[in-house]
C-alpha cells in the first residue's frame, strides 16, 4: 500500500479513488491516510483482544514491546503510558523485577477481586521487595508490598501498543499487518470518502466493508495455528 498521487493503479491511493470514482481534487491523499489510520486502530484493537497467547505487534515498529523503568523506594504506583518511541501503550502483559542476583524474576499478578475479605493495605504494612502487582488500569500498576529500596531499571515491563501510522507523504510504507487483510484498508478509506461526499456507491462499499471486517476478524481469531487449544480440567484443592 503506497501513498502517492503519482503511482500506478497498484498503489493504495489510486485504488481508493478508483472505487470512489473521484480524483485528487475531490478526495485528498491526507484524507485517505487519515481513514486508513483509523482502520488500523480497529485492526490493532481486534488483534490485541483476539488471543491472549499470541501477542500481536505492528511489524513496522523497530523496537520490541519491552521496556524498563527504575524501581523507586517507597513508591508503589507506576504508569507506563508510552514506549521509548512515543507509541501509546494499550495494555501490559507482564512485569518482571530485577533481583539482587542481577536477573529478572516475574512478579505475580493479583486483582482486588481475588482478595475478598482481605484489605489490600495489609500487603503494604511491611515494605519489602515486591512480589505482586495489581493492574489498576490498562497501563498503571501498584506493587505489593511497597519496595524498600531504589533499583536502576528495576522493573521490566512487557506490553502491547498502538500501530505504526502512515502519513500522506509516505510513498513506500505498508501497514504492519498480514498482506491477506490489506484490502480492508482500501475499502475502509473508500467507504469513509463515499459517506463524506454522499456518493451513490456508498451502499456497495458498505457491504464490501462488512465482508473485509469479517475476513480480518477471522484471520486474527485463527492465526495461532501452532497452539493446540484443548479444554483441560483444573484441580481444586479443598483444605
Amino acid at each position: 500500500m503506497v501513498f502517492s498521487d503519482t503511482i500506478n493503479n497498484s498503489g493504495m491511493v489510486q485504488q481508493v479513488r478508483d472505487l470512489m470514482r473521484v480524483d485528487a481534487n475531490q478526495w485528498s491523499t491526507q484524507k485517505i491516510a487519515n481513514s486508513t489510520n483509523n482502520y488500523h486502530d480497529l485492526v490493532t484493537g481486534f488483534a490485541i483482544g483476539a488471543d491472549s497467547r499470541f501477542q500481536w505487534d505492528d511489524t513496522n515498529h523497530t523496537k520490541l514491546p519491552i521496556g524498563t523503568t527504575n524501581l523507586v523506594g517507597s513508591q508503589s504506583d507506576y504508569s507506563f503510558l508510552t514506549d521509548e518511541q512515543g507509541n501509546s501503550i494499550v495494555t501490559l502483559t507482564r512485569i518482571d523485577m530485577l533481583t539482587s542476583t542481577g536477573v529478572y524474576t516475574q512478579l505475580m499478578e493479583i486483582d482486588q477481586k481475588d482478595l475478598e475479605g482481605f484489605g489490600l493495605d495489609q500487603l503494604q504494612i511491611y515494605p519489602a521487595m515486591p512480589l505482586y502487582y495489581d493492574k489498576i488500569a490498562d497501563n498503571i500498576i501498584r506493587l505489593y508490598p511497597k519496595p524498600t529500596t531504589s533499583v536502576t531499571a528495576g522493573l521490566k515491563f512487557y506490553f502491547q501498543r498502538t500501530g505504526s501510522y502512515v502519513t500522506a507523504s509516505d510513498t513506500t510504507k505498508a501497514f504492519g499487518v498480514s498482506p491477506l487483510i490489506h484490502r480492508g484498508y482500501v475499502i475502509a478509506a473508500a467507504y469513509d470518502g463515499a459517506i463524506s461526499l454522499g456518493l451513490p456507491n456508498v451502499n456497495l462499499l458498505a457491504a464490501e466493508y462488512q465482508r473485509e471486517e469479517i475476513k480480518m476478524k477471522r484471520y486474527f481469531a485463527d492465526r495461532n495455528q501452532d497452539f493446540d487449544n484443548k479444554l483441560t480440567m483444573k484441580t481444586i484443592r479443598f483444605r
